[in-house]
């Protein structure tokens, strides 16, 4: 139970994050590196493969982040 939980909760903020950036490439860049990033956070936290938690987590934070669209996250513009 706690190893789905840390995976859930790694996952919901990873997606949160994906967002980041103005073009499509620069999100789905973005979101490859935090998916990455808590991909391999959560293996190492939850004894599995450091190496695959990144790869799955870098395609899926990629994948996220490109399909995100420059609306979807506010980045703080004010719209009139």
């Amino acid at each position: 139970m706690r190893m789905l939980s840390i995976g859930l909760l790694s996952g919901v903020l990873a997606l949160g994050l994906t967002g980041c950036g103005t073009t499509t490439s620069e999100r789905a860049l973005s979101g490859a590196g935090l998916g990455a990033a808590a991909g391999a956070g959560t293996a190492a936290m939850t004894g599995g493969s450091v190496t695959r938690g990144a790869v799955i987590g870098g395609g899926l934070g990629a994948a996220v982040g490109a399909a995100t669209n420059r609306d979807d996250i506010d980045l703080g513009r004010r719209r009139y």
